[in-house]
């Protein structure tokens, strides 16, 4: 049997581009050699294409070629310059193993939308849905889930600190890994992390502090057809919750330990995970995403984001939860492959 060509898209120019290299760095290790023939196209930080020999700390000083995706769908697959000249690489399947920006928000959905390749994750819509934590809460709430109330502030505009209760948090609408994320619980602070958060997105969203512990659910899946994996808690030491920015996360968060499987009763860890369905399913997602959402005192739950293509590092969450659930990192790629080739191109 021919090995499935596998693309795997990695890096990018977003805030998140080692995340993201970090991410592509262990699905390389996961990736089963005997079934797939990997082809690595990182993104460098300006914005610049090619095709290397995988997503190693030094990708981009290796033996990398100038590539791009073929708009063209009867090329179906990378244009890779060589010697002058441009050659086609036919692709089976892409693995868009980008986070923020540019990656997760829809952009190069789009791009694999024209292209005509399937691509593991979710849709163009979906993407850029969740991607904007205010229109997923306008969504999820008409759906009937729960959402903390929320005001955004867009580029000219402006709010009434005096209208709100603190404390706050204030963030950027269309960003993640708690990038420009600011705890507002005075007024006198809020201009302040307004521009903090204009620093990474244009529109700001301003949301009222749910009192509650921050649950994750990893979901991979379609349709009806959904695995959720383990739920954790993420337990707090000082401050809130910040991921994807210590100096060191490897060796554990400044502030925080993801518990997993979640200390929490077992009709509390149902709620979450139906709720983590209900919520990927209103928002029209597939493939997979990591669900986030608090869980407050009196036992119910509150939606927080979603995260349409989240972190597959050795630290991050989704992968420890779907482990945790009895599906290994390998049959987690296996199960993304499978539904991007079932569901074709969109």
């Amino acid at each position: 049997m021919d090995k499935l060509r596998v693309g795997i898209i990695f890096g990018g120019s977003s805030e998140e581009h080692p995340i993201s290299v970090k991410s592509a760095q262990e699905i390389a290790k996961n990736l089963d050699l005997a079934k797939y023939e990997p082809f690595y196209i990182g993104i460098t930080k300006s914005g610049a294409w090619l095709l290397c020999e995988g997503p190693d700390t030094q990708w981009e000083t290796g033996d990398c070629r100038p590539a791009a995706l073929s708009p063209d769908r009867t090329v179906g697959g990378l244009l890779v310059l060589d010697q002058g000249k441009y050659d086609t690489i036919r692709l089976d399947v892409v693995l868009p193993v980008l986070h923020g920006t540019l990656g997760e928000d829809g952009a190069m959905q789009g791009l694999l939308e024209l292209s005509g390749i399937p691509y593991a994750g979710c849709d163009v819509q979906s993407s850029a849905l969740c991607m904007d934590k205010s229109l997923a809460y306008t969504v999820a709430r008409s759906a009937g889930i729960a959402v903390p109330n929320f005001w955004t502030v867009t580029e000219l505009g402006d709010i009434d600190a005096d209208s709100l209760t603190y404390p706050v948090f204030v963030k950027p609408a269309r960003s993640g890994s708690s990038f420009g994320v600011s705890k507002v619980s005075a007024k006198d602070e809020l201009a302040g992390a307004i521009e903090s958060a204009r620093q990474y997105d244009a529109k700001v969203l301003i949301e009222e502090a749910v009192i509650g512990s921050e649950i994750g659910c990893a979901i991979l899946g379609d349709g009806p057809d959904l695995t959720a994996g383990e739920v954790d808690r993420i337990a707090l030491s000082h401050g809130f919750f910040r991921i994807h920015q210590e100096s060191a996360p490897e060796q554990g968060s400044d502030n925080s330990t993801a518990i997993v499987p979640a200390d929490i009763p077992a009709a509390s860890r149902a709620l979450v995970q139906e709720t983590a369905k209900s919520v990927y399913r209103a928002l029209g997602c597939g493939g997979l995403a990591r669900v986030d959402l608090f869980l407050k005192e009196d036992g119910t739950v509150v939606l927080n984001e979603v995260n349409t293509f989240p972190g597959m590092t050795s630290y991050s969450r989704y992968p420890r939860m779907m482990a945790a659930a009895g599906v290994p990192l390998s049959e987690v790629i296996d199960r993304m492959v499978a539904l991007a080739i079932a569901g074709g191109s969109r």
